[in-house]
């Protein structure tokens, strides 16, 4: 027998909202901590928290849906942990070999991807206005993108070669960021399929430990530093699986059970808009006149693919992905 739907408690769009609040604030905990810790390190530090602190709250829910969970069921969800760990490892490994414009634009495609693919695999009409409120987010993505690579001059905008973003170790961060982006897109589409069956406790611990274990091995292979940090960067780690992850993550994953996973996807691209103004306050880093458009553009686009007026509070018929 599976868990019985009820109303949310809270309205999916303002869970989006303080998803996208608590997951800004990632980059600013990274930039701390990876003065000692390397970027895998600190992605399965931050789901592995994330989990620990879950499971103890997440028992009861555990028992009782263990029950009736089929191996099809849990065969998806590790999927989607999989998709996580992969999201993380590709794009911020893309970091090592593209440029951050590069990286940037083709890892935020992945709402594109989702609005692609929902249709087929879950069955989720495309609302005009959330495609146009994507084309617009997507646009903003690519002038804050321009942002990391041009700079304003007295004669005109100034530019990277292009050369630069297709040719040797470019391209293959490039691929990697766009890896990343498909990853992403998986992990938000099965994880919409799977909410509609399973609790929020449930499925976030087995995700979230999923893809933090698998994180710890690979950064174990790669022979990494796991341990030995100072006792500000465990903080700043600490900080990561408790808001940006635990609070923002967590979010993202509850509204897959009231919204389509491309209103939900969209939403990530409020995220380095986010950590654009945080980073500003806290870190004095000034963004720029092309960053700033391009973050107008991204909010404008979530307005308009979040004011579409036929989601209902709670969505049962959602294609199985078990079936």
């Amino acid at each position: 027998m599976q868990p019985s739907r009820s109303s949310p408690l809270l309205p999916p769009r303002a869970a989006l909202f303080i998803a996208i609040l608590a997951v800004s604030t990632a980059s600013i905990f990274v930039r701390f901590a990876q003065r000692e810790a390397s970027s895998l390190a600190i992605s399965a530090y931050r789901l592995v928290i994330a989990a620990l602190v879950l499971l103890p709250v997440s028992i009861g829910a555990l028992r009782r849906e263990v029950r009736w969970i089929g191996s099809r069921d849990l065969l998806w969800g590790f999927l989607s942990g999989v998709l996580l760990a992969l999201h993380f490892a590709t794009w911020i490994s893309s970091l090592q070999y593209t440029t951050v414009a590069s990286s940037v634009v083709l890892v935020s495609t992945a709402p594109l991807w989702v609005a692609l693919f929902s249709p087929w695999i879950l069955k989720e009409r495309l609302d005009r206005r959330v495609l146009i409120g994507l084309v617009v987010a997507l646009a903003g993505g690519t002038v804050v993108g321009i942002g990391d690579a041009c700079q304003l001059r007295s004669g005109g905008l100034a530019c990277l070669p292009l050369g630069q973003f297709f040719e040797g170790k470019a391209m293959w961060g490039n691929l990697l960021a766009l890896v990343g982006a498909w990853c992403a897109a998986g992990y938000f589409m099965i994880g919409r399929s799977l909410r509609a069956r399973l609790s929020l406790q449930t499925y976030i611990v087995g995700v979230y430990s999923t893809a933090g274990l698998l994180l710890l091995g690979i950064a174990g292979l790669l022979r990494l530093p796991l341990t030995g940090f100072s006792h500000l960067t465990y903080f700043w780690l600490v900080c990561l699986g408790l808001i940006p992850q635990l609070i923002g993550h967590s979010a993202y994953n509850w509204s897959l059970k009231y919204l389509p996973a491309t209103d939900v996807s969209v939403a990530l691209f409020g995220e380095p808009v986010g950590s654009t103004i945080l980073a500003y306050l806290i870190l004095g880093e000034n963004p720029g006149w092309l960053k700033a458009a391009g973050g107008i553009l991204i909010l404008v686009g979530i307005y308009l693919a979040a004011s579409r007026s036929d989601v209902p509070g709670d969505q049962a018929a959602l294609t199985d992905l078990s079936q």
